[in-house]
């Protein structure tokens, strides 16, 4: 085979995503899905005046969408070490619309577990990889 039809890596190929990153996503996309439909729930039972919050009922989709979009940027985000953080600060989000629908207090705790454990699982078996990769590193 000559040089020129020799398969060479890109040079400005990126580096394999990490577990943590993996299952960060796989936990904020299920997000997306829940928070569409429950936002769905807390617009369909809004009153059709002004909310108990004093609010028109098409605040919740706004919100909804807000949140959904927020959810599916820091999927991209993850790539940085700050969008944790965001990924964080969503779920505490997700937490407290149980003010709107009760509901989302137990399916926010379930999701934020759900994002602790990926984060801690995927740091352990990141830094298994590292120290496989680099036998002169401990474990820890």
């Amino acid at each position: 085979m000559s040089e020129a039809t020799t398969p060479t890596a890109a040079p400005d190929a990126r580096p394999p995503r990490s577990a943590r990153q993996t299952l960060g996503s796989m936990v904020l996309a299920f997000e997306v899905l829940v928070v569409f439909l429950a936002t769905l729930v807390i617009w369909g039972l809004a009153p059709t005046e002004n909310s108990g919050w004093g609010l028109p009922p098409w605040v919740a989709l706004v919100a909804g969408g807000v949140v959904i979009l927020g959810l599916i940027v820091t999927i991209g985000l993850l790539r940085f070490s700050w969008g944790f953080w965001l990924g964080w600060a969503l779920q505490v989000v997700i937490i407290a619309s149980g003010f709107l629908n009760p509901a989302m207090f137990i399916i926010g705790a379930i999701f934020g577990g759900m994002w602790w454990y990926g984060m801690h699982a995927g740091a352990r078996i990141d830094r298994t990889r590292t120290a496989n990769a680099d036998p002169g590193k401990e474990q820890e």
